[in-house]
């Protein structure tokens, strides 16, 4: 039996902070002791951990990566290996990536090849959702014994026709399906069909510089597409999650049927709280660094995800880390937009962002550790082990320092892509330690952790719909 204590910290969680000293024991949170308790700086332990002036928080849960993904002739840059690295870098300690059935395959298919290139590489732990690209009977079956395998969320597509669109009919399905077996029901909402158009229309009137990948791919396509999501999921009595939103008029539709007492969650991403169409513009090609979907929206957007994110009508951030190198994968699409790989880097970046929109004032240091911990590991089945500090969960542990000053920037940062989308944003707070199930990770901004310490991890049903 190993101990660890963690002693004179800050520790936060979604529901109270408080200064506390945490005993881990055999990769699990045994006890909390406050300042005032029998306990207090009284365990000893094989490792102590001074976090006197620093948060202890609970590890970041990112619910959208895309490791090694095939996409648009080429494959995201980061590896499992490479990308749950630099996961943990920026306190992130439970990623939950996206394996895909392919066109004619088997669900199981998909999976199976998404283990065989999760397995053995992982620093952090790791999770899957399963991309549904063919709904028809078999796969609809399938779905069922996925779930008993504890992959407990589908996605969907209403964008990319030919590629990983589905009509609403079979989304109808799958909707109704996943109504019977617990499964949440995970959407990409445009409206891929009335894109493809205005894509033709661009191209054809020689606009093909990347801010035009903004410009054909609408807010109002979004919004549409949005709505029509969630009147689905009430036909099918089913549960809702809308990735990736990034447009405010999409919001209203989620706050709408939140408002309903529907079980419609949605989740945004850190380029879209952050980023906007002024870095698509940017001169020459460089705004090929922005181009992912849904896209980065004009800046007057920001405001209303920043107040769904408060007022909970928004649940969740999540990444969707997905790079490419902007030498090499982003410049197939000189001279045409739509060949530019969609997706951006993050992974390493989000627990610091969001810190930083504390500082700020968008949130508070509670709101911060809900919607990067504890909300997406309720979300997708993880919960208590995952996403919080308490007796009985993983020991996965950040001691964060608050008062730490960084400037984000390629050469610093530690995910296999050759750009930064936040370069030379200097932001409030970086990771000092991380614990991943007890063992180190980080160690004073040093990497101690190894390839094959994280494990999957099968997931209950979406814990908000028990």
């Amino acid at each position: 039996m190993t101990r660890t204590v963690i002693r004179g910290g800050l520790v936060i969680t979604a529901a109270e902070e408080g200064y506390a000293d945490v005993l881990v024991e055999d990769g699990k949170v045994a006890a909390l002791a406050t300042p005032d308790s029998a306990f207090a700086g009284g365990w000893t332990a094989d490792r102590t951990i001074d976090a006197t002036g620093k948060y202890v928080i609970p590890g970041g849960v990112d619910a959208h990566t895309h490791f090694d993904l095939p996409f648009g002739g080429t494959a995201s840059s980061d590896t499992f290996e490479t990308g749950t690295r630099a996961a943990a870098w920026g306190g992130t300690t439970t990623v939950v990536d996206f394996a895909v059935q392919s066109r004619g395959r088997a669900l199981r298919e998909g999976l199976d090849t998404w283990h065989a290139k999760s397995q053995g590489t992982c620093a952090i732990d790791y999770a899957f959702h399963m991309i549904l690209s063919d709904v028809n009977d078999a796969s609809l079956k399938e779905m069922d014994l996925l779930v008993g395998e504890g992959v407990t969320s589908f996605k969907l597509f209403m964008a990319y026709p030919g590629v990983f669109y589905s009509d609403d009919g079979q989304i109808l399905r799958a909707m109704q399906h996943a109504a019977g077996n617990g499964g949440l029901i995970m959407m990409h909402a445009e409206n891929g069909i009335a894109i493809d158009v205005l894509v033709e229309q661009a191209l054809a009137a020689g606009r093909t510089d990347p801010r035009y990948h903004g410009e054909v791919r609408k807010a109002l396509l979004e919004a549409e597409a949005t709505h029509r999501a969630i009147q689905l999921a009430r036909v099918a009595g089913s549960p809702l999650y809308v990735v990736h939103v990034s447009a405010e008029e999409a919001v209203a539709e989620l706050a709408r049927a939140r408002g309903m007492d529907l079980p419609v969650f949605g989740e945004t991403c850190p380029q879209y709280l952050f980023l906007s169409t002024d870095n698509l513009a940017e001169p020459g090609f460089e705004g090929a660094k922005y181009v992912c979907s849904t896209p980065l929206r004009p800046r007057e957007h920001q405001a209303a995800l920043w107040r769904g994110l408060r007022t909970d009508d928004l649940q969740v951030v999540s990444t969707d880390h997905c790079p490419f190198c902007f030498s090499g994968q982003k410049d197939l699409g000189r001279g045409d937009f739509s060949k530019i790989p969609n997706g951006l880097p993050g992974v390493e970046n989000r627990m610091d962002l969001l810190h930083q929109a504390v500082v700020d004032g968008h949130i508070s240091r509670r709101r911060w550790i809900e919607i990067a911990c504890a909300a997406p590991a309720r979300m997708f089945g993880l919960a208590p082990h995952k996403g919080t500090i308490t007796p009985g969960g993983d020991a996965d542990i950040v001691v964060y320092d608050p008062n730490a000053q960084q400037t984000l920037s390629a050469e610093t940062h530690h995910m296999n892509v050759d750009y930064s989308a936040y370069e030379g944003k200097t932001v409030s707070g970086r990771v000092e330690t991380v614990l991943s199930r007890g063992e180190p990770v980080i160690d004073k901004r040093e990497f101690v952790g190894r390839a094959g310490h994280g494990r999957f991890t099968p997931r209950s049903t979406c814990q908000y719909l028990n």
